[in-house]
């Protein structure tokens, strides 16, 4: 017989273990962890997951941490990034990033909302599922991954394609201010150079001068930015051009290359070949035998691996009526009596190799909200480590029902 979901007795432990999840996610926060220097905080989560009495706990060879709850046969997983940014100019903070603040209602620092809230929640939701025997027919992997920031969905395409792990769909716990995420729109890395030929400063016309080159290039694409697909759901394709370079012998010389760098958001419908190709087809781009193509992340891992993937994030999104949507929805109203609000990311996250590349349904439900992430004095709510960690556990449960 199918176990019940004891919202209620979920909620309750949920608010007793509020000052541990705070304890812990403060822990997280005061270790510097930007991508590819986890090894340490991968350590302290390690050491939580021991505590709460996880079943199996994995570090694999990318470095990503994967805890086990249950033995059942049907997997679901739960994922949190634990890489975060840097902190900026210092001056903007009004405490240290990295010792954190808390009162009453918040905790800040550096990783409280993007994405380190997430983990917290997660393991003590597990330690909720240990202390009600709400083990079933399931496993629930927890996972804690690495390099997102430089490179989000790679940990994923990792334990996919490398680890053979395919759970029936993942929450991902990036934040979301407790709503329910169901897609986002993808995004590619593109570079444009141009080529030059260098000479004195005092004679620019003996040489080509590659600023010069690139300078209708930037106009016509600001003007290919508002002319980009359009999704009722994801909102608009964007791009933005993020950097500039140049090559030149001094700064009394001609410039002998330049290139930018374009960040390309892509909307539903929107193919990475076609944004390649409406670059490619801009006359100023052609005028300047403009080199067109997609960066690539070869960066190694805090273990040392090297896994190598085009800098192409696809877009993603699961329907309204899609099961994953109706168990959260339907957990959320067993445990708070009331409806969920659905909504989407601004932001990139792992789904886009979860389901973008893989076809893996992504839900997204997480602490903190988007516009903390990357920001100076960013923070979190302790009552949406509560909602959460609550969320998390009564998943499950409410999953098998929905299947039945």
């Amino acid at each position: 017989m199918m176990k019940s979901v004891p919202f209620d007795d979920i909620l309750a432990l949920a608010n007793k273990y509020q000052p541990e999840m705070t304890r812990f996610l403060r822990d997280m926060i005061a270790i510097p962890s930007e991508s590819c220097d986890e090894k340490r905080v991968v350590a302290r989560i390690r050491q939580e997951m021991e505590k709460v009495g996880f079943d199996k706990i994995e570090i694999d060879p990318m470095g990503n941490i994967l805890g086990y709850i249950g033995h059942g046969p049907r997997l679901l997983a739960m994922d949190a990034h634990i890489d975060t940014v840097g902190i900026g100019n210092r001056k903007n903070w009004r405490f240290d990033p990295y010792e954190g603040m808390e009162d009453n209602e918040l905790i800040g620092g550096r990783g409280s909302s993007d994405q380190e809230g997430g983990m917290a929640a997660m393991v003590y939701a597990a330690k909720i599922i240990k202390d009600l025997r709400l083990e079933d027919d399931y496993t629930l992997l927890i996972t804690g991954t690495v390099q997102e920031e430089d490179c989000d969905g790679l940990c994923w395409q990792y334990l996919i394609e490398q680890m053979n792990i395919r759970p029936e769909f993942v929450i991902s716990t990036e934040p979301t201010d407790c709503q329910i995420y169901r897609g986002h729109r993808g995004r590619m890395e593109i570079r444009v150079e141009v080529q030059g030929v260098s000479c004195h400063g005092s004679a620019p016309e003996r040489g080509d001068n590659a600023i010069f080159k690139m300078a209708p290039v930037l106009t016509e694409l600001q003007a290919l930015s508002g002319k980009l697909g359009n999704d009722e759901f994801l909102g608009k394709g964007t791009l933005t051009v993020s950097e500039i370079f140049f090559t030149s012998p001094s700064r009394c010389a001609v410039a002998d290359s330049c290139a930018i760098s374009i960040d390309r958001r892509l909307t539903w419908g929107e193919t990475w070949e076609n944004a390649l190709e409406e670059i490619r087809a801009l006359p100023a781009v052609k005028a300047a035998k403009a080199e067109v193509s997609l960066y690539t992340y070869e960066r190694p891992s805090w273990t040392g691996l090297v896994y190598p993937t085009d800098c192409y994030f696809p877009t993603w999104k699961v329907e309204p009526d899609h099961i994953t949507v109706k168990t959260l929805s339907a957990a959320y109203q067993g445990l708070f009596k009331r409806e969920p609000v659905v909504d989407k990311w601004t932001f990139s996250t792992n789904g886009v190799s979860i389901m973008g590349r893989h076809g893996i349904p992504v839900i997204g439900f997480g602490p903190g909200k988007e516009p903390e992430a990357h920001a100076p004095n960013e923070k979190t709510w302790k009552a949406h480590l509560v909602t959460c960690a609550a969320l998390y556990a009564a998943t499950p449960l409410t999953w098998l029902q929905q299947q039945a």
